[in-house]
């Protein structure tokens, strides 16, 4: 089989990262696979995440072990370590990468929210329990000037999430990511809502929960990730947080169908705050890992 890889222009570059991007197609100029691989910075230097899609006629053929050699190269080349890609548990592509000497570091749980079917009674209840000294505030797109660099400070929030044996790094946050990631999301047309809890003794971000919708309204939001403060755990943020950020979501959107998120298998708090909301379980996924 004549095989040619092929490296791609990609556009998702910025100011944190970049992306590389390969196809593989036939002489004849079919395509028969691509690989994505992203290189971030601020603390995940010694990562690159690995996105590798064959098509279902094409697998066997050698077209996945041709583009996995070629990002793995490439991530050599720009001394990364790791190598973490993600698949569907027991699926073609979950089977290859653990036969390709990658091991399983992480379960994450999938889970939805039909808004059809959305208990308005328990959302009310729970946005509605009071929580002193706090209080919810929300926007849409980038933070608030007067908020931005406490929002900032807030994302560390994230450093210590449960990630079983991943070598995630510990991402650093300053006021410039965080607007280029809202920036991210605003140039590919979809809509970012955040919601986050203040502490009104001094006006600080205690923690935060984000969801992107479609740019249409429609079809399925996602959340992209929900975290509180170690100092201000233990007075139900997180789930007031996301009460809030679903209600949002149901009352702006008519048209939008469900929510997504995903957890990891041994993080219990998140995924107990996400039973009781109603989200129900849609597959799991494993996060493999290559150490170069």
């Amino acid at each position: 089989m004549s095989l040619r890889i092929t490296p791609l222009t990609d556009p998702a570059h910025g100011p944190h990262g970049r992306r590389l991007a390969w196809l593989a197609s036939h002489a004849d100029s079919i395509p028969a696979g691509t690989a994505f691989l992203r290189l971030s910075d601020g603390g995940q230097e010694h990562l690159a995440e690995l996105d590798l899609h064959v098509h279902p006629a094409e697998r066997r053929r050698g077209v996945g072990s041709r583009l996995l050699d070629t990002a793995v190269a490439t991530a050599r080349g720009n001394a990364r370590r790791r190598v973490v890609a993600q698949a569907k548990a027991g699926s073609p592509g979950d089977h290859f990468l653990a036969a390709r000497g990658f091991r399983k570091v992480l379960a994450l749980r999938y889970t939805r929210l039909p808004l059809a079917d959305l208990d308005t009674a328990i959302l009310t209840e729970i946005i509605e329990r009071p929580h002193p000294v706090y209080r919810l505030m929300s926007w849409q797109g980038t933070v608030p000037d007067d908020l931005a660099q406490t929002f900032a400070a807030s994302r560390r929030a994230m450093d210590d999430m449960p990630m079983d044996d991943s070598d995630r790094g510990i991402v650093t946050w300053d006021v410039d990511r965080v607007r280029a990631a809202a920036k991210a999301v605003e140039q590919r047309g979809d809509h970012l809502h955040t919601v986050v809890a203040i502490d009104t003794s001094n006006g600080s971000i205690a923690g935060f929960t984000e969801l992107v919708v479609p740019g249409n309204g429609a079809g399925d939001g996602q959340h992209y990730g929900t975290a509180v403060l170690p100092e201000h755990r233990g007075h139900g943020l997180g789930r007031w947080m996301k009460a809030e950020s679903i209600r949002r979501a149901s009352r702006d959107y008519p048209d939008l169908g469900g929510l997504l998120t995903d957890t990891a298998d041994s993080n219990t708090h998140m995924r107990e705050i996400n039973d009781g909301l109603g989200y129900t379980p849609t597959h799991t996924a494993h996060q493999h890992q290559l150490d170069l």
